[in-house]
């Protein structure tokens, strides 16, 4: 399998390597991209590369909750410009598809586009398409999330992340909750777990990883009976990066989540238990525009 500048570009963002390590590994992948990201981890030159790195589309990522805050939707709608993503009928439009989400409750984002548009008489598609010739670029609603329950959101640098938090609580009406919910809604945004805890990491995940750290201590040429062990300590360090509840807190680095959640729980004398969490980063996973480092770079992939 043949690459491209592109493609280095990619792996070096990905990873934060070298170029010439990133060209190197996929060279020797033959251009499998997630394959050369293992080869780079192997080699101690990489973390694990989160999906969510891979930033380009503009628009917006936007969370709201209902009037009394029962109901609440993160949502992404992509444009073509950044001009466009902070014009206020772009931003109008995405209000209003995040309120037809909250009333409507649709399945995806097929059946959003079949539904009366909040506030108007005309469908969520038909709006859309009346936005698109106004406005004068694509737009595409990319996908949502809707909660009920006890929900809080968190809007970062004006639409790049959005992220919304679900409880189960006792003690949602007071201003200390508040403030702890927006705390974990920051600490989302700012950390991006990809898990609530341990037990959501799918084995094969945890197998990949175990395989990945498997072959860096061999390389580094730690004792065989020592590796598992090893090993087992790296998974833990897994787990504190990777899932909520074991992080590190942001605002208390002595403390991790699960322990701020316990102590505001105790605090208030109630219950208070994470629920679900989601966190939209506008234009993740989705194909970047070609730019001045992909020349800069093509001399040496040929």
């Amino acid at each position: 399998m043949a690459f491209t500048a592109q493609d280095v570009k990619t792996l070096r963002e990905r990873t934060g390597c070298g170029m010439m390590d990133c060209k190197k590994a996929l060279s020797q992948t033959d251009g499998d991209m997630e394959k050369a990201i293992d080869v780079l981890r192997e080699q101690g030159l990489a973390k694990a590369a989160k999906k969510a790195s891979r930033i380009a589309a503009e628009g917006v990522a936007h969370a709201y909750t209902n009037e009394d805050g029962t109901v609440g939707v993160a949502i992404e709608v992509n444009a073509e410009t950044d001009f466009v993503a902070k014009n206020a009928d772009f931003q109008g439009f995405v209000k209003t598809v995040a309120d037809t989400v909250i009333n409507e409750n649709p399945a995806d984002v097929e059946e959003l586009l079949t539904k009366k548009a909040a506030g108007t008489e005309m469908t969520v598609a038909e709006l859309l398409q009346e936005k698109i010739q106004t406005i004068g670029e694509n737009i595409i609603i990319r996908r949502f999330q809707r909660y009920e329950g006890v929900v809080a959101t968190y809007i970062h640098a004006g639409g790049k992340i959005a992220v919304m938090v679900k409880f189960d609580t006792d003690v949602a009406g007071s201003d200390e909750f508040k403030t702890y919910a927006k705390d974990i809604a920051m600490q989302v945004a700012a950390a991006a777990p990809s898990y609530l805890n341990s037990t959501q990491v799918p084995a094969e995940v945890l197998e990949h990883e175990k395989k990945i750290m498997t072959e860096q201590m061999i390389n580094e040429g730690k004792p065989a009976d020592k590796v598992e062990r090893i090993v087992a300590g790296k998974i833990g360090k897994y787990y504190e990066e990777n899932c909520l509840v074991n992080q590190v807190f942001v605002k208390d680095s002595k403390v991790k989540v699960d322990q701020y959640t316990a102590k505001t729980a105790k605090d208030l004398g109630g219950k208070i238990e994470i629920v679900d969490f989601v966190r939209f980063e506008k234009g993740e996973g989705l194909e970047k525009r070609s730019d001045d480092f992909a020349a800069e770079v093509a001399s040496m992939v040929k």
